[in-house]
């Protein structure tokens, strides 16, 4: 085991991290195994400065409570410093290059976590970068949070491998990062939105390609109740995303009959749980009664953030 372990965090040194999809199902299963060694020895007050002396610059385009804080923390946890940069005081806000930024930001920091719109601008950072690039969002992927998910999953259910997600709602960033994710660990997915909201087609080929490999199933479908039959955990997101503020109206439309509540819950298995990567609007894509509900673990979800991205870092930048 010590030298399976060894070798995984061999071929994690120096990686970016931008989609689940670049991983394997062994390297994604290290990095949740190294999430709850972090977590415990958290909690059981022990030190773990992996990353004494490191810094990491955190580049914010969209504005974030859980992925500031939980990088900025988990950097000092680790025994280095989270150095917060707004898109509004860098150059690259006044028309620098993402080249020129990444080449010089490579020359002061030891990696770099940015929270953007547009994909291709993570994709350009870590071409021009020399360190490792975290992808803490962007409109077609959040892998920091999916990752943080499935250990949260892992760690209520025992197991991935064989379970059922249901995501219901827009076929968002979410719904990509998670939908790759469980290929790769062998849970099957179906996911449940409004006609024109699907997940990206290209994404959705790819990921049938990587279930054929794993055993799971991955279902895209218009039918909430046929999504979370039998469902072992529901999972949703807000209908509309930021930057997409305009569309409100008009996705509270489509989005109508996409509501998880008690009565769509009936379909899922007696023991499911739900989950919502937040912020959620209450009485839009969930009922009070099922958020705040028993079966509930957002604000587990929540507090995962900040050991997956610390095992994420650990692993990358060490």
């Amino acid at each position: 085991m010590q030298a399976v372990n060894e070798e995984m965090a061999h071929s994690l040194k120096g990686r970016d991290f931008l989609m689940l999809v670049d991983f394997t199902k062994e390297e994604l299963h290290y990095l949740i195994n190294l999430a709850i060694d972090l977590k415990q020895k958290q909690k059981a007050g022990e030190t773990h400065h992996i990353l004494k002396g490191k810094t990491l610059g955190m580049i914010f385009e969209k504005s974030s409570t859980r992925t500031r804080v939980s990088f900025e923390v988990g950097m000092y946890q680790l025994g280095g410093q989270g150095l917060f940069l707004s898109s509004n005081d860098l150059q690259i806000g006044r028309g620098e290059t993402i080249w020129d930024t990444a080449q010089t930001l490579s020359r002061y920091l030891d990696g770099i976590m940015i929270r953007t719109f547009a994909h291709r601008k993570v994709v350009e950072l870590a071409r021009g970068a020399t360190i490792p690039v975290i992808n803490g969002l962007t409109d077609l992927s959040h892998p920091c949070q999916a990752l943080a998910d499935f250990q949260t999953i892992y760690e209520k259910k025992g197991t991935l491998e064989g379970l059922k997600m249901a995501y219901i709602g827009d076929g968002n960033n979410m719904a990509h990062s998670l939908m790759m994710g469980a290929a790769k660990l062998g849970m099957h997915m179906s996911i449940a939105t409004p006609e024109g909201y699907e997940p990206d087609s290209d994404l959705v080929r790819q990921t049938q390609a990587n279930a054929a490999e794993t055993g799971s199933r991955l279902v895209i479908c218009h039918d909430p109740k046929e999504a979370v039959a039998d469902a072992d955990i529901i999972y949703t997101d807000v209908w509309a995303s930021m930057g997409q503020e305009a569309e409100q109206k008009e996705r509270e439309v489509a989005f109508a009959n996409f509501q998880v509540n008690d009565e769509l819950a009936k379909y899922a298995k007696k023991d499911f749980q739900f989950m919502h990567c937040l912020p959620a609007h209450r009485g839009e894509e969930v009922s009070e009664s099922v958020i705040d509900g028993a079966q509930s673990i957002i604000f587990d979800q929540a507090e995962n953030r900040l050991h997956a991205q610390k095992a994420i870092m650990a692993a990358i930048m060490s």
